[in-house]
């Protein structure tokens, strides 16, 4: 369920008609829906009610904008985070420091002994290479680093090859057949903490017999760890629970049917568990919002070229990916059309053979279920300015990232001393 509701006529972000802010703010434009992701997290979270106090740390890539990771903050979500930047971020936001977990195949000397002084739940080490480095790094400032290790299950997710993180050729993890050896060494190295387990499989996950097989594994692993002398308190089992994209696809699994699932396979566990939701929570909280340029005739289906763009929106041109496209002032008419956007890429397509509300030059559509990996991915590509972003709390609406200055794109660059000054 989301907050995007035809009334009278105009499609409304809460209480504030999408028309306004494109008035305002001009198009393309992010808008999200505070109480969408607020909804979210409380159904998330009685989802797993009969887990004791599990950590939700929400996955920041997913979306990263500071009014989302401070509403978030409200509602007493940690953050999984995979570079330093996105630990400042959440930090920023409000997010407590040992609510934090990185993430991540490569991370940097710099950045484990930024967060290893700024303070965190634990490193979702992903080798015993980055071990060795964390060990070295944490015994020079003299501190102790908590850490679990990303074990690969081997399991196939079932999604998209490009978002599958859990099968053997992926770059992710410790394969979970060599993860005794690596808890084995990093049981020697100093400075170290070891106190948990971590797998993810992958995003957009539509069945959950994948998560299952991986989470019966990792069961298995924490009872040899324990076994082996190790106290394992932790144990993070990722994200990547799907939701709709698609009206014409199966429902994915509900967050109800997933907390069944994990109660009944992590019994006696006795472990804190850690989820790292990301799309679940704010996938359906967002829209983008475009502007039909003008439509263009066709071979067979006339183009709708509107001024969002691949460089906005990637995931189309990456995954792909299906996003329904509708009208913000729909008249009851209907068109068969291709949806595409103005960079000079064929790629950049979002829509083939689409039936969808009839437009025409001038009207405002919206790209529904935007508000995960979508502003976050976005470029300057063909020097177009990254898109301004909105929230929506009620009646009241805020721009929480303006819409990036040409000029200041310029100058961004700096020619050499060669070049002179133009």
């Amino acid at each position: 369920m989301d907050h995007f509701d035809l009334k009278n006529g105009v499609l409304h972000c809460e209480d504030v008609p999408l028309t306004d802010i494109a008035e305002a703010v001009g198009t393309p434009v992010y808008v999200y829906s505070a109480a969408t992701i607020r909804r979210h997290v409380r159904v998330f979270r009685e989802a797993l009610a009969g887990l004791g106090d599990p950590l939700i740390a929400y996955a920041v890539k997913a979306n990263p904008n500071a009014a989302v990771l401070a509403t978030l903050a409200e509602e007493g979500l940690g953050a999984d985070i995979v570079s330093i930047g996105e630990y400042h971020r959440a930090r920023a936001a409000g997010i407590a420091a040992g609510n934090i977990v990185f993430s991540g195949v490569g991370k940097t000397a710099d950045e484990m002994a930024q967060a290893l002084t700024g303070g965190l739940c634990q490193f979702n080490l992903e080798s015993v290479e980055e071990a060795e480095m964390l060990s070295a790094v944490a015994a020079e400032i003299r501190l102790e680093a908590p850490v679990a290790f990303r074990v690969n299950p081997d399991v196939a997710s079932g999604t998209h090859a490009k978002i599958s993180t859990g099968a053997a050729h992926n770059k992710f993890g410790v394969p979970i057949g060599q993860a005794g050896e690596a808890y084995a060494r990093a049981r020697a190295l100093p400075n170290l903490r070891i106190q948990g387990v971590a797998v993810h499989i992958g995003s957009q996950l539509t069945d959950l017999s994948p998560l299952a097989a991986a989470f019966e594994k990792v069961g298995t692993l924490i009872a040899e760890l324990r076994g082996s002398g190790l106290a394992i308190s932790h144990a993070d089992l990722g994200g990547g629970l799907g939701v709709p994209y698609d009206p014409s696809l199966p429902l994915p699994p509900s967050p109800e049917l997933y907390g069944e699932m994990v109660t009944r396979l992590t019994r006696g566990w006795d472990v804190r568990l850690i989820f790292e939701p990301g799309r679940l929570i704010v996938g359906n909280a967002g829209v983008l919002l475009s502007r039909v340029i003008r439509v263009k005739p066709g071979a067979s289906e006339p183009f709708v070229i509107v001024d969002a763009a691949m460089n906005d929106l990637m995931r189309p041109a990456l995954y792909d990916a299906w996003h329904a496209i509708d009208a913000v002032r729909p008249h009851g008419r209907a068109m068969r059309a291709n949806v595409v956007g103005p960079v000079c890429e064929s790629g950049d397509t979002f829509a083939t053979n689409r039936e969808m509300d009839a437009v025409e030059a001038g009207d405002l559509v919206v790209f529904r279920t935007a508000g995960a990996y979508a502003a976050t991915m976005a470029s300057t590509y063909n020097s177009r300015p990254l898109t301004p972003e909105v929230m929506v709390s009620g009646d009241q609406w805020a721009l929480v990232r303006p819409r990036q200055d040409i000029q200041a794109l310029i100058e961004a660059d700096r020619l050499p001393p060669w070049l002179g000054v133009r």
